[in-house]
């Protein structure tokens, strides 16, 4: 029943939910019309498309393509903040050796890559900032600095074990940003549909760190940004996303807090003839998917909805 909600698992502020009932025979319709669209949309696309999108309340998934591996480019960096979050967990319950988010770090010359349009344009050996500055500057204009700098700091081994603890197999951060010499050997950062859903909602149920280091978790990736997600939805929507870009390559993988029905989305591409497609692509889909769950998160499980100021005919 819709209105009949979950029990909450109080385990960040109220932003972790359990599990709801199934969906019933009318959502199931509701739901079998958006899988069709998001498949018209993927026809369309000259290049090759994954999806996985996760009910969060129901558990009920739409999947194509889950299980291919696409390169991640910088959504991969949502490995890298779990992994740094995690550590401060780590620390403050007491662990040695694990970075905080209040480590201090001054910029250094040396450490500047192409695409760092903030450390970049800060003084070297002036300009002090935390770890958590660091992440924020990482999710909201993907600074490639930012994020080497972090990997650095958690250790490029440690995120690799954290993603393999979760039993995400393919999910491998093995570069650093902008290492092109070791992207030309092969070694891309990777995940599939499927998986990178698995890490989020796994994040989302406290199974990677706990409160309340976990709501600032999604604050930090939930910071402003131009990504594909969020692009046609509600502007005060919460929306924890990162997306990636490559030539050839558009991915975009979050969670979108929506009152009463929150859910996962995950969009990949690859082998794009035109990434601005693969850009339209994504936003159309995350359209799609908001469409159904915002008239899920407001109706009874017949499909009535009752807003402030609706009068009974």
């Amino acid at each position: 029943m819709f209105i009949r909600l979950a029990v909450l698992i109080c385990l960040a502020s109220g932003t972790v939910h359990a599990s709801d009932a199934p969906l019933n025979a009318k959502q199931q319709a509701v739901w079998d019309q958006m899988r069709t669209a998001v498949v018209e949309v993927e026809q369309r696309l000259d290049g090759v498309l994954g999806v996985a999108i996760l009910d969060l309340n129901s558990g009920q998934q739409m999947l194509i393509r889950p299980d291919e591996v696409f390169p991640q480019a910088s959504s991969i960096k949502i490995a890298v903040l779990a992994e740094l979050y995690h550590q401060a967990q780590q620390s403050a319950q007491g662990t040695s050796g694990k970075a905080t988010l209040k480590d201090r770090y001054v910029v250094r010359a040396a450490d500047i890559v192409s695409d760092s349009f903030i450390l970049g344009g800060l003084t070297p050996g002036v300009t002090s900032l935390t770890n958590r500055d660091l992440a924020t500057i990482m999710v909201a204009v993907s600074d490639n600095s930012a994020t080497n700098v972090l990997i650095d700091r958690v250790g490029m081994d440690n995120v690799v074990r954290l993603t393999e603890s979760l039993g995400l197999a393919h999910t491998q951060l093995r570069r650093k940003m902008m290492d092109l010499q070791a992207a030309a050997q092969g070694k891309e950062n990777i995940s599939t549909p499927r998986e990178m859903m698995q890490l989020l909602e796994q994040l989302y149920r406290g199974k990677v760190i706990g409160p309340p280091l976990l709501d600032d978790f999604f604050n930090v990736l939930a910071t402003g940004k131009n990504s594909w997600i969020p692009r046609d939805l509600p502007a005060d929507l919460k929306i924890a996303n990162k997306p990636g870009e490559l030539e050839g390559v558009r991915n975009d993988s979050g969670i979108v807090f929506l009152k009463n029905r929150p859910y996962v989305i995950c969009v990949m591409t690859t082998y794009l003839t035109n990434e601005r497609a693969g850009e339209e692509a994504i936003t159309r889909i995350s359209s799609l998917a908001y469409s159904v769950f915002e008239r899920f998160s407001r109706a009874s499980d017949l499909g009535r909805v009752i807003s402030p100021g609706n009068g009974v005919r």
